[in-house]
């Protein structure tokens, strides 16, 4: 049978383009297609001014795709996660704990990069790579399999006969809806608001975490930004709250964050917009059926929280990587994708159930459950054996 690659990729975020790197890098011939050509520029209209910590396990996989080393001098690493209760009658810190990497590893936890910036490195490292086609503009419309095959049709008219279709096309993927694949959601009636600040107060590379009520309040450090630290922040919660403050003026939108934010860094600047998003969990039934295997958000969506979301997306390329290399001969075959299933099903399932009551604890708006919420926080940090687990697991160590 003639073939127009190894692998199709339908979707080309950062997962997506990820994947096109790391099995490009191994050797594999990939076309990925996106139907929106991806923005790379920090201040153009419609960029993604969200950031993305890539844990430990993560940059292996970068490595692994042949692009850490144009990231690293981006990088703004993790060494410090802060957890912060301001559950009080005001908005102040009344316990704040400190998880430190130096007590499970010599490394930082991980290194954050603003999302915009990994696709401009990403789309740098594939244009480098001759067995992959990355198609801008196009997206996919229909999936026709067969045990040796499957035949994907694109919005351009084209038909691409292909080994393997990873599905790296979001929540709402076509592919996965082409396959037949059902998917569970949890709805929280939360909305997210992700945008970059300044502020004069160094970060230190402290991400911190900020629960009052609604969600947390979270800042990830940046890189400064001319010459000023910077971080980036997603804050969660209630939908219509969060619409009110996406259309703030901008000096009682820096009032109301910075009073969010308990002053932690000092009045903090707007230097982005603000983009808006739902938030949700959601995992498929299965994360793979004929010819087809789905990572990133058309397998599973979680809540912001502990910098899980794509760094589980990784962990589903890392998994996928090493079974394509085991079946060179018979890739895409229902031995491979049944195998990916079960290697990566559990694990999926565990960090959206972890954290989905990590969610619905940080949206406690009754005064004795905040109270809970900042004696569980005390309690469990007060253990060593039980912190150093907890971090381990953030990390994805079994």
């Amino acid at each position: 049978m003639k073939y127009d690659c190894d692998i199709l990729i339908s979707g080309g975020g950062i997962a997506g383009l990820t994947a096109a790197a790391v099995f490009g890098t191994a050797g594999f011939d990939v076309i990925c297609v996106d139907p929106a050509p991806p923005i790379t520029e920090r201040d153009a209209k419609g960029a993604d001014m969200r950031s993305t910590a890539m844990l430990q396990p993560a940059r292996a996989v970068l490595e692994t795709a042949g692009v850490w080393d144009r990231l690293a001098p981006h990088a703004a690493p993790l060494q410090i996660m802060r957890v912060i209760d301001a559950g009080g009658d005001v908005p102040e810190p009344r316990v704040t704990r400190d998880f430190n990497a130096s007590e499970i590893s010599e490394q930082p936890f991980g290194w954050n990069f603003p999302n915009w910036l990994l696709r401009r490195e990403l789309l740098e490292r594939i244009k480098l790579l001759s067995n992959v086609d990355f198609r801008a503009g196009t997206g996919t419309t229909s999936l026709f399999t067969r045990t040796a095959s499957a035949k994907v049709g694109l919005t351009d008219g084209s038909r691409i006969v292909t080994r393997l279709v990873i599905a790296a096309d979001g929540r709402d993927s076509p592919m996965r809806a082409a396959a037949g694949i059902e998917v569970s959601t949890r709805r929280y009636g939360q909305k997210a608001l992700a945008f970059a600040v300044t502020h004069p107060i160094p970060h230190e590379h402290v991400s911190t975490e900020i629960h009052r009520t609604g969600g947390p309040f979270t800042l990830v450090p940046l890189p400064d930004r001319d010459g000023v630290p910077s971080s980036a922040i997603v804050w969660m919660d209630d939908g219509p709250k969060t619409q009110d403050r996406a259309a703030m003026d901008v000096p009682a939108f820096e009032a109301a964050m910075s009073e969010r934010s308990c002053h932690i860094l000092g009045p903090l600047t707007l230097a982005s917009p603000r983009n808006v998003w739902p938030i949700i969990s959601q995992h498929a039934d299965r994360l793979s059926g004929e010819r087809i295997a789905l990572i990133a958000e058309a397998a599973h969506v979680l809540p912001p929280i502990g910098a899980q979301g794509l760094n589980m997306s990784l962990q589903d390329l890392a998994t996928l990587l090493a079974l394509a290399e085991t079946h060179r001969e018979d890739l895409g075959n229902a031995a491979m994708l049944d195998a990916y299933h079960s290697a990566r099903y559990r694990d999926v399932q565990l960090r959206i159930n972890g954290i989905d009551l990590l969610n619905r604890v940080s949206q406690a708006s009754n005064p004795m459950a905040r109270d809970l919420r900042a004696k569980g926080l005390d309690a469990l940090y007060a253990m060593a054996p039980v912190r150093k687990l907890l971090m381990q697991m953030g990390l994805g160590v079994r």
